[in-house]
């Protein structure tokens, strides 16, 4: 019998009932590092006290009264978010895929009301992951994610990650924009080249199009810096944000230059629940903190610390580990191909650390950016017994 409960997930045994900071602890009492923040999403902590009592607070005023109306937290969110970035204006949703689809949207619109209707493909890179929906499967282009959804939607042309020449090649005149993550998460931790985000920015001036960049899971401060272009001194012409923006609270949102959010006007796009009081609440809640005098580069330094000892985790154990990848605190153990990242995984949560994995066979980490030293000797301590544990697994299956 079908549980009640749509069995949509390959779901752990861990049923949490609070956390601290970067700790969880389950219903029967255990406790758990958390180095996977709800996918990178949990980016200020479990129980941040700012953070929980401005939603409280706001909880009992008012949730909800629909984008029919004024909603004064999200102006003032949109006008930090602004002040803090390339965008000229911010539109507020609910999620990562739901900010994908509007940016797409944008971009379409753009060309459309530029009185090129034609140019409304967008060149996607293999290994990407945008969403699931319809529209962000088909840019995520995986095959094994699209099997059994019928047709995909058009307009989206996959190039390899990193390969100028294939992005160079791909340009027709239908093409209207280029969409890429700084960092591939789901694709297997994979940092794209800052030479290469930079030549991307060159290339749509050079032939009129819009730079589209997906920051769902790189953004935020994950990267050591709000927003992780800002690494390769580059601006894009429309951006994703979601996952950390709320600090678990669903919120995402589509920030874009004026040339571009001009053109969405009323009518064109919109949402129920997005830029309501109480997510916009949480999301100045969580600026609050990230903006603070100091924070970015202590997110910086402690990523810092955390790669010198992934790099020394696979120096200890060349067996199990083939490479370390990533940007600031969104980082991968790529495994050998004897070793898989669900047994990693597994492994892991036997010693109490939570991660998530990741396409290539990758091990991903993306702790809460309140992480410090101590953290990050306790994660790499466990990550060590982690290996371990992998070895006597990888004997008993050569003696079968």
């Amino acid at each position: 019998m079908i549980p009640a409960l749509m069995p949509t997930y390959n779901r752990a045994d861990l049923a949490f009932e609070r956390g601290e900071g970067a700790w969880l602890w389950t219903t029967d009492g255990r406790r758990y590092l958390d180095f996977g923040a709800g996918i990178a999403t949990s980016s200020i902590g479990h129980g941040h006290p700012h953070l929980t009592r401005t939603i409280a607070e706001q909880a009992a005023k008012v949730m909800h009264v629909s984008n029919l109306y004024r909603v004064p937290q999200a102006e003032q969110l949109a006008a930090r978010h602004v002040a803090a970035s390339f965008a000229d204006s911010v539109f507020f949703c609910n999620s990562g895929a739901e900010a994908n689809e509007g940016m797409v949207k944008a971009v379409r619109k753009y060309h459309a009301e530029n009185g090129s209707p034609d140019r409304f493909g967008v060149i996607c890179f293999e290994g990407a992951f945008h969403g699931r929906t319809l529209g962000m499967l088909s840019a995520t282009g995986n095959e094994k994610y699209l099997a059994g959804f019928g047709p995909a939607v058009q307009g989206f042309t996959h190039v390899p990650f990193g390969n100028m020449n294939a992005v160079r090649d791909a340009i027709t005149p239908g093409i209207g924009g280029i969409m890429i993550e700084p960092v591939q998460g789901e694709g297997g931790v994979r940092p794209a080249d800052l030479r290469f985000l930079q030549e991307l920015r060159a290339v749509c001036d050079e032939y009129g199009l819009l730079l589209a960049l997906d920051e769902v899971q790189t953004g935020m401060g994950r990267s050591g810096k709000l927003w992780a272009h800002q690494w390769a001194g580059i601006e894009p012409d429309v951006m994703s944000a979601a996952k950390g923006i709320g600090g678990g609270f669903p919120l995402g949102a589509v920030m874009a230059k004026e040339k571009v959010a001009k053109h969405l006007k009323p009518g064109t796009h919109g949402t129920t629940y997005g830029g309501g009081p109480l997510a916009c609440a949480a999301g100045n809640a969580v600026l609050d903190v990230i903006l603070a005098d100091g924070f970015l580069a202590q997110v910086d330094g402690i990523a810092r610390k955390l790669w010198h000892g992934f790099l020394a985790l696979q120096a200890a154990n060349p067996d199990i580990i083939e490479d370390v990848r990533g940007a600031g605190l969104l980082l991968g153990l790529k495994l050998r191909p004897e070793f898989s990242n669900g047994d990693a995984q597994t492994a892991a949560v036997a010693e109490g650390l939570l991660t998530v994995a990741a396409g290539m066979n990758v091990l991903r980490v993306a702790p809460p950016l309140i992480i410090g030293e101590a953290e990050v000797d306790t994660a790499l301590e466990m990550l060590e017994r982690m290996c371990r544990r992998l070895r006597p697994s990888q004997a008993q299956a050569a003696a079968k």
